[in-house]
């Protein structure tokens, strides 16, 4: 999913599909970062980064933790985010 893909869910009314949303929303950019951060690391990145390596593995730490407490959140909530 991508992020223009969560607009519907985010202004709905239900709590449920603005979780899903920011769910989804969160691993877009986890996903495009770890490309960056692979990219990063091989040297293969087309631009400089304005910031070291180990600002953006902690930042990718950080939205790895992130995500597994909206991934468990989801699961005590009974919320499905493959909906």
């Amino acid at each position: 999913m991508e992020l223009k893909d969560t607009i519907g869910l985010m202004i709905s009314e239900d709590y449920k599909d603005r979780f899903i949303a920011e769910y989804w929303q969160v691993r877009a950019r986890f996903d495009k970062l770890c490309i960056m951060h692979s990219r990063m690391k091989d040297g293969t990145l087309d631009f400089e980064p304005t910031c070291p390596i180990e600002i953006y593995t902690k930042q990718l730490d950080a939205m790895t933790q992130y995500i597994d407490i909206l991934e468990k959140r989801a699961e005590l909530e009974g919320i499905n985010l493959y909906k």
